[in-house]
């Protein structure tokens, strides 16, 4: 046992001394040293034969503790002995948990003492009188209310539909780089028996017959699922997500599943670069992410909806550069099943659309629980398109529309952007001006999400544990799809445990504190994007101009906690008085 505990050498022959060194001073070089607790003590002894009082030392100062020799001995001795630490960390990697193996740790956004909205029963949408339009670009641009009458009216059928959506998905994919997979012989099935039930008097709802386009995360019976990356291209999970079934029991069409940046990142995936269709000719234009595809085709007319996800700004993001409206719900508001796992505590299910009730219609038809996720909050979800807007209590941040914005020789087009983006706020403000809301002015809590970042990651990490040990996680360093989760999820499989605890109980107070903000208002208009996605709150994205380069811009609604019906009120009686939505792409 002597030798157990002797400090290691520091020679060149001392093979320990020298990884652990090669280890410490590679973290180092590149900034991490700060971030590296205990837990990479564990990393760095994982392969050696004894753990070293060396070991325990080093560990111990880089997460800021002083430890007595004989508490690091005490450690040291715990960490080798048959069935210690290290021991249990082989037995669960064993288990090979994989992807598909949720946590039993629940994330619940509500705060003790925070109710739920009460149940309406009401579902009223605006059914608008719509005819059918002359041509097939005109029809393939209609809103799902638009497209649900016509079908519902019978004057046209989802067969013709889907048809007419699978043939632009092939001729506009080869530019956009939007498809992974068609769905074709699903769909012209799926069709087939929408058109039958109609006519047979047996309508669903405004889902049905409608063809839709699903992020490439979501697990489909019968189709690869390959969450975009090179080491899942042939995956198939033989299941269906709960998204799909309830879309399916909604009568609605899936016509293709759609890309997604490789593992939920940015919009480079295995095939390419997923193409804005505002400007896909532009190298540079790529549609955002993580849900490239969806955000892409919808933009297109490719699709009537799609679902995406977002765990950190993954609908936001394409749905502000593609000009679309895409909804992010309430953290619980939707169930993840069959959906690949990013970070249990983050990952939200959400449409994006060509209007606000369109997202409200997807959204009634997939919300609430399925009994397989069990962060699902059983919380009602009305529509009434006929609610009068004017009673809202509607807040505005007023760090969007005051102060100058500064030029930036290094970051014109930033600057130019941000400009446009003060102005487009200003006009939008007076329009819900205009609809008779009073609008109240506010500031957000000066608390940060930064040093909580790490959950994402770190769950990252935990979800794709058998990749990161496996050969194939070197695959995504290559282009088209070189991603950072690479380097991230390697990082992040050294943040201890109690970090991460802690990581989650300043959360709590991130959530009290953030909570505050809506004590006299519905919603507000803006974005605290990276806060709301910790605190699990829901947001709202819709374009509401075009800079000097025809590229959309976007205007953001933040709603208290199950509070989308709000949001999207306010975002649809923004959308009756605009038409930026309307806008179609030359394609």
């Amino acid at each position: 046992m002597k030798k157990l505990f002797a400090i290691s050498s520091t020679s060149e022959n001392d093979p320990l001394a020298f990884n652990r060194r090669r280890f410490m001073e590679y973290f180092g070089s590149i900034g991490l040293g700060a971030t590296l607790m205990p837990g990479a003590l564990l990393a760095v002894a994982q392969d050696a034969p004894q753990i070293t009082l060396g070991m325990v030392d080093e560990a111990a100062r880089v997460a800021g503790l002083s430890l007595p020799p004989e508490a690091e001995k005490r450690i040291a001795e715990s960490l080798s002995r048959k069935g210690g630490l290290l021991a249990n960390y082989q037995t669960l990697r064993e288990m090979k948990l994989g992807n598909d193996t949720p946590s039993a740790i629940v994330f619940n956004p509500l705060l003790p003492g925070m109710k739920l909205p009460a149940d309406r029963k009401t579902f009223k949408w605006s059914k608008p009188n719509v005819a059918k339009p002359k041509t097939d670009e005109d029809l393939a641009f209609l809103p799902l209310t638009h497209l649900a009458r016509l079908i519902e009216k019978r004057e046209i059928k989802s067969l013709d539909l889907t048809k007419l959506y699978l043939e632009r998905l092939k001729k506009h994919d080869p530019i956009l780089h939007c498809v992974v997979t068609l769905t074709e012989e699903l769909a012209l099935k799926q069709a087939a028996k929408a058109d039958q039930e109609i006519a047979a008097g047996k309508y669903r709802g405004p889902l049905h017959g409608i063809p839709w386009g699903a992020k490439d995360l979501l697990a489909v019976k019968g189709y690869k699922t390959t969450f975009g990356a090179s080491p899942y291209k042939e995956q198939s999970i033989d299941v269906d997500a709960s998204v799909y079934t309830k879309l399916t029991a909604a009568g609605a069409v899936l016509v293709g599943k759609l890309t997604l940046g490789a593992l939920a990142q940015g919009d480079r995936w295995f095939g390419g670069q997923t193409k804005s269709p505002w400007d896909p000719a532009n190298p540079n234009s790529g549609s955002s992410g993580s849900s490239a595809g969806p955000a892409s085709a919808t933009a297109a007319g490719l699709v009537g909806f799609s679902i995406g996800t977002e765990t950190r700004g993954s609908i936001m993001s394409p749905a502000s550069r593609c000009g679309v409206t895409g909804l992010r719900p309430t953290f619980g508001r939707v169930s993840r099943y069959g959906a690949m796992a990013l970070s249990w505590t983050m990952d939200k299910i959400g449409p994006l659309c060509r209007t606000a009730e369109d997202c409200a219609l997807v959204l009634k038809a997939i919300c609430g629980p399925d009994g397989k996720d069990n962060h699902v909050i059983p919380a009602p979800f009305d529509w009434d398109a006929g609610r009068d807007v004017r009673k809202l209590g509607v807040g505005y941040l007023k760090t969007d529309y005051e102060g100058e914005i500064p030029d930036d020789p290094k970051n014109p087009d930033r600057v130019e952007r941000q400009r446009a983006n003060r102005k487009f706020n200003m006009d939008a403000l007076a329009v819900i001006k205009g609809l008779g809301v009073n609008l109240i002015p506010l500031e957000l809590p000066k608390g940060s999400s930064g040093a909580m970042d790490f959950i994402l990651t770190t769950e990252g990490a935990a979800a794709f544990d058998d990749l990161i040990r496996g050969d194939k996680l070197e695959m995504m360093s290559a282009e088209p799809e070189r991603s950072a989760w690479v380097g991230s999820f390697r990082l992040h499989r050294f943040v201890p445990a109690v970090e991460y605890i802690q990581a989650n109980r300043a959360r709590y107070k991130l959530m009290e504190e953030f909570n505050q903000v809506f004590d006299k208002i519905d919603l507000f208009i803006g974005s605290s994007l990276s806060v709301t996605n910790l605190t699990g709150h829901p947001e709202i994205s819709l374009p509401h101009g075009f800079d000097s380069k025809g590229q959309p811009t976007s205007l953001r609604f933040t709603g208290r906690l199950f509070g989308e019906e709000d949001m999207l009120l306010l975002a649809r009686a923004f959308q009756s008085k605009t038409d930026f939505h309307l806008k179609r792409p030359k394609l």
